[in-house]
C-alpha cells in the first residue's frame, strides 16, 4: 500500500521534470520539422543552437530512430561526407547541413545533434525528396531563416512557461487529493476496529 501511495505522490513530479527537460532541450536546439527538396537537387538545413554550445561537436545523423541513427557528417573542420557538407557559424549560433545530388534513398528522417557529456541534445528533421522539379522552389520556403528560428524559439519559451505553470498546479492538486485519500484511509482504519469492538460488545450483552 505504501509503495502505491509513494507512486501517486512522485509520479506527477517526475512527469513535470521530464517535460521541463524536453522543453529546455527544444529551446537550446531548433530546426525545421519538414524539408522538401527535388530529386537531383540540393537542400540546406539550418540547426540553431544556444551559444553555450558553440565549442561542442555538432553532427547530422540519419535514421528513423535517433538512438540507432548513422552519422552522415560532423564538425569540426567541415568534414565532407560524399554529397553532404556541414558548416558551423559559432557567432550566429547556427550550423548548417547541405546535401547535394539528392536521391530517393535520401528521403528519410535526420537529426541535428549537439554532442555533450551525458545526454546529447537533438531535434528531428524529416527530409522529403520528390522527383517533381517544381518542388525545388519549395526548398527556400521550408528552410527557416535564423530570424524565424529565433521567433519560434521565443514562442516555444512562452508556451512552455505557461504549460509548466499549468502542470505545476495540476501536480499540487494531485498531491492534495492523494493526501486526502491517505488521510481518509487511515481514519477509516482507526474507526473500523472501534466499531467492530462495539458490535461484539453489544452482541455479548444481547
Amino acid at each position: 500500500m505504501s509503495r502505491i501511495l509513494f507512486g501517486f505522490l512522485y509520479a506527477p513530479a517526475l512527469c513535470l521534470l521530464w517535460l521541463t527537460k524536453h522543453a529546455v532541450d527544444s529551446v537550446q536546439l531548433s530546426a525545421p520539422e519538414v524539408v522538401t527538396a527535388a530529386y537531383g537537387g540540393s537542400v540546406t538545413v539550418p540547426c540553431q543552437y544556444d551559444h553555450q554550445y558553440r565549442e561542442n561537436t555538432k553532427y547530422w545523423c540519419k535514421g528513423k530512430i535517433y538512438s540507432l541513427c548513422r552519422i552522415v557528417v560532423k564538425t569540426p573542420k567541415n568534414r565532407p561526407s560524399n554529397r553532404s557538407f556541414i558548416a558551423d557559424d559559432k557567432e550566429a549560433g547556427i550550423f548548417t547541413v547541405t546535401m547535394t545530388s539528392l536521391r530517393e534513398s535520401d528521403d528519410d528522417m535526420y537529426w541535428c545533434v549537439i554532442a555533450r557529456s551525458g545526454t546529447n541534445i537533438y531535434t528531428g528533421v524529416r527530409l522529403r525528396v520528390s522527383r517533381t522539379s517544381i518542388l525545388q522552389l519549395v526548398i527556400t520556403t521550408t528552410t527557416t531563416t535564423p530570424t524565424s528560428s529565433s521567433l519560434m524559439a521565443q514562442e516555444e519559451i512562452i508556451w512552455w512557461t505557461v504549460l509548466r505553470w499549468i502542470l505545476f498546479i495540476l501536480m499540487l492538486c494531485c498531491l492534495v487529493l492523494t493526501h486526502i485519500v491517505v488521510w481518509r484511509i487511515k481514519t477509516a482504519r482507526k474507526i473500523w476496529p472501534h466499531q467492530q469492538f462495539k458490535r461484539q460488545s453489544s452482541n455479548i450483552y444481547d
